[in-house]
């Protein structure tokens, strides 16, 4: 069982769903008196871990709303180029107008920067999502204390950080899309996916 980052509140429910199955497992969530599950702080109140109870629901997209997705990041070019396109993906298939790619280490934007240009372009409530597979050290501790860092320097600004991709059911069909585009390639009816075109390595390898 994975366990999700969860801060304190004075109100919990405890129904939550394993990750692995539609089964009831009991697992902490956040519940206000709007009945959101997220938990939104407010800059420079990381340390109090202040819930703030909110009339909207988690799934109302505000107009002041901006998001940063966040990867490790990479001394590639290639690799860190990659999420600017997802970002860009994002943005155009989304309502979010304030999309920003930031990086953990390793490479530029970084978190603080990226945090900022949202701030710059108007945003008063930003939704950090981490571009992850799984809920690791780097979601547990490193970003949360990254994203605090740099909220404090925007006062009066919320926050959100939101699960890892993780076991979404829809990561199946990404899967498999990329199973079937491969075996499509080896087998000479389709060219190579982005990710691999140029490199060579869409193909069958036999030991002699």
């Amino acid at each position: 069982m994975i366990f999700l980052h969860i801060f304190p509140s004075r109100k919990v429910a405890t129904q939550s769903y394993s990750l692995f199955s539609l089964d009831p497992v009991k697992l902490p969530i956040i519940a206000t008196k709007s009945s959101t599950s997220y938990c939104i702080k407010s800059a420079m109140s990381y340390e109090k871990e202040r819930v703030i109870e909110s009339k909207e629901t988690t799934s109302t997209l505000r107009e002041k709303d901006a998001v940063i997705i966040v990867d490790h990041g990479s001394r590639r070019q290639e690799s860190n180029l990659m999420l600017n396109e997802f970002v860009a993906m994002f943005k155009g298939r989304t309502g979010y107008h304030i999309v920003e790619p930031a990086h953990m280490e390793l490479a530029e934007p970084s978190i603080r920067d990226a945090f900022r240009l949202c701030v710059e372009q108007g945003a008063n409530r930003v939704i950090v999502s981490p571009f992850f597979l799984f809920p690791g050290r780097h979601w547990h501790k490193d970003i949360p204390s990254l994203v605090a860092e740099a909220a404090r320097d925007h006062s009066g600004i919320s926050y959100i950080i939101t699960a890892p991709l993780g076991l979404h059911e829809l990561m199946v069909d990404v899967m498999n899309d990329r199973i079937k585009q491969c075996l499509s390639h080896v087998a000479g009816d389709a060219d190579e996916c982005t990710v691999c075109a140029g490199t060579g390595r869409c193909r069958v390898y036999e030991l002699s």
